[in-house]
């Protein structure tokens, strides 16, 4: 199931879209039990700009391109600076100076730290339309990528913001119309880099299900699970899922009016779940603490409908484990 219809899980899902609406957020998300494909969702088609989370399968082609022999993980890159010096972007694109880093840690700065330059950097031996190949050769849900990372961040929007906070956040949600057109460019379902919760899902699910192993390298997604759950951006829906009995695992996606999180969380009986949260404001600010607990909450309650009502988990199913392996 979806949405589900005539029961207390249907009441959950409205109190869900009502508690959005009210905070100002449109949302597609969808939370799916890994193993028994159980699910619920909001407007999972709902297709949104992603900002940073297509860093996710640009770092998959990266690394199977590694695994092939195709690129050397330890070859050195001169990334140059992006010298920006507002708050925000983190790792080389605050730099300064050209810096000479080798791929795999390109890779790790890009997917962990979300660093922008690191990115491009990487978009620059694999091109978008190569990433694509690449993923479907994968058999692994393809988005189609438009343009670097680097561009997000230096748009007459952005200057307006760091003109005065909060002013570049009113014409971003102005300029944005109901079915996803907006005279910003990066804001544009027609010209950007877009997708759903559903095509997130599915990524995701692929680097995590051990049946995939015949498409997605074992070493490759055991890689790219390592460098999700050392994400150091943690304010958004890891306070509702990083625990002493649970691993949370994501990557988050931030530009303007636009907050995304998805990721994977890894129960200590063996349930794995994953959440993927595409959320657009309506409200002009920058920083929106409100809006962060409300995605939050929304996730987590989805999350606990879909873990009441999926399957129990087989004994010895892929991914359970002791209490005693639990970080």
């Amino acid at each position: 199931m979806t949405e589900p219809t005539g029961s207390a899980a249907a009441h959950v899902v409205r109190q869900v879209r009502g508690e959005l609406a009210d905070a100002g957020l449109t949302a597609g998300i969808l939370v799916r039990d890994l193993d028994s494909g159980h699910e619920v969702g909001i407007d999972p088609h709902l297709d949104l700009p992603i900002a940073s989370l297509v860093k996710v399968p640009v770092a998959l082609a990266t690394l199977e391109r590694i695994r092939r022999g195709e690129l050397d993980a330890a070859a050195t890159v001169t990334v140059e600076p992006g010298r920006v010096t507002t708050a925000g972007p983190p790792g080389t694109t605050r730099f300064r100076h050209p810096a000479s880093v080798a791929l795999e840690d390109l890779v790790y700065l890009a997917v962990s730290l979300s660093d922008s330059s690191a990115c491009d950097a990487l978009l620059a031996l694999t091109p978008p339309a190569q990433v694509g190949r690449v993923l479907r050769e994968l058999a692994v849900p393809g988005i189609d990528i438009r343009h670097g990372l680097g561009e997000l961040g230096d748009t007459p929007v952005e200057a307006l913001e760091h003109l005065h906070p909060g002013l570049g956040h009113a014409f971003a949600t102005m300029a944005t119309t109901a079915n996803g057109g907006s005279v910003i460019r990066w804001l544009d379902v027609s010209v950007t880099t877009t997708s759903s919760a559903r095509v997130l899902a599915d990524l995701l699910a692929a680097v995590w299900r051990a049946d995939s192993a015949d498409r997605v390298d074992p070493a490759v997604s055991a890689r790219l699970r390592e460098l999700l759950a050392a994400n150091v951006h943690r304010q958004r829906l890891a306070p509702e899922f990083d625990r002493d009995a649970s691993t949370w695992s994501s990557k988050t996606g931030t530009v303007l009016n636009l907050r995304h999180e998805a990721g994977v969380v890894e129960h200590a009986d063996g349930r794995r779940i994953v959440v993927v949260v595409l959320s657009r404001s309506a409200v002009a600010a920058g920083a929106q603490p409100a809006a962060e607990i409300v995605l939050g909450r929304a996730a987590r309650r989805l999350h606990d409908l879909v873990r009441r009502t999926a399957p129990p988990v087989r004994a010895g199913a892929p991914g359970q484990r002791s209490s005693s392996g639990v970080r």
